[in-house]
This record gives C-alpha cells, structure tokens and sequence, in this order.
C-alpha cells in the first residue's frame, strides 16, 4: 500500500495538463530505489555526545602578596574529565568539530578556557581518521574550529575520544565570584 500512495504524492507534484499529455510508469525497482534514497537521507547525519562531569576549579588562598599558580588542568589520563563520541554516517565522508564556550550565566574574560585532544578514540574502522585538535586552542565565544574526522566506507564511530581541558588567567586581580561556563561542541560538513 505505501508504494501507491508514494506514487500519487509523486504525480501529484507533476502540473495537471502535463500529466494528461503524457504517461506516467514509474517501474517497481525504481520506486524501490527512490524510497531507500529518500529514507537514507534521513538517517545521513553526523551526531556528537560530550560525556562528562563538571569541572571545579578551586584555587587555594594565597598568603597577602603571592599569586595564584595562574593555569589549572583537568587529568590526562582515563577516565577522562570530558569526552566525546563522533558518528559520520557516510561513504567517503568527513565531519568538522568546532568548539566554543558560552557564559554560564557570568563569565571574566581574563580567565581563558582551552582544549586539546588527547586520543583518536576507539573505532572500529581500519582506514577512517581524526586529524588536528591535539594542541590547546583557546576558546571564544563564538566557534572555533577543533580537529575533524574522515570515513572510508559507511557508518562510522570513534567514541571516547579524551579531551583536556585548560583554565588560564586565574589570578588575585580577578574579583573573587564563582564564575562558570559551558563549552559547546558541533559537528559539521568541512
């Protein structure tokens, strides 16, 4: 029943007079062909899942006249403080990361959030890869590009890919708040 109705929703998006001047056969296999294209379409999209806890950094009073140490990082070893899961569903397929942070409601700008990756992940394809992303880069407010990821033959997903995260600026000269923030992830066509 769902192939006639997939024909009359095609022949009725051909103007009338057309279809009176002409016949319309649509063969079996190619209507197989549409419907599985037209299906797949919807299934054809990169995904990504940030995994993880919050991180609190919480620096330690300094006696009058020092500083705070300036640079805090999350650990570089499993389980990681934040990790990610990529799926690119396509043959010979690439996807873009980019990451930004967003103010959680209050933000400092002397403070700076950076992030690196620390592995490729684990997948199980042989010729697929992760490229860039294992040097700090600093994060803004809008998005910066990260690493990317390349597929060879069909669905692909690198999970628990470890990232290290870098708080810098922390200093005695920033008013004493609890400041927070939020970073953001997104996958993309290159």
């Amino acid at each position: 029943m769902p192939i006639f109705r997939l024909r009359a929703i095609l022949l009725s998006l051909l103007p009338i007079p057309l279809l009176n001047k002409m016949k319309v056969s649509i063969s079996t296999k190619y209507l197989y062909s549409l419907i599985l294209i037209t299906i797949g379409c919807f299934y054809n999209a990169q995904s990504i899942i940030a995994n993880g806890t919050d991180w609190t950094v919480s620096p330690t009073i300094t006696e009058a006249g020092t500083n705070y140490a300036g640079t805090y990082e999350t650990s570089l070893v499993s389980p990681f403080q934040m990790s990610l899961t990529v799926t690119v569903p396509a043959l010979l397929s690439s996807a873009s990361i980019s990451a930004r942070y967003i103010p959680d409601p209050t933000w400092n700008n002397s403070l700076g959030i950076a992030v690196k990756r620390l592995n490729n992940g684990n997948s199980l394809c042989v010729l697929c890869s992760v490229a860039g992303g294992t040097d700090y880069i600093s994060l803004a407010q809008a998005d910066v590009p990260f690493f990317s990821v390349h597929t060879l033959l069909a669905l692909t997903s690198f999970t628990d890919i470890g990232l290290q995260l870098r708080l810098t600026g922390v200093s005695v000269t920033v008013p004493a708040a609890a400041y927070k923030a939020k970073i953001q992830f997104t996958i993309a066509a290159p």
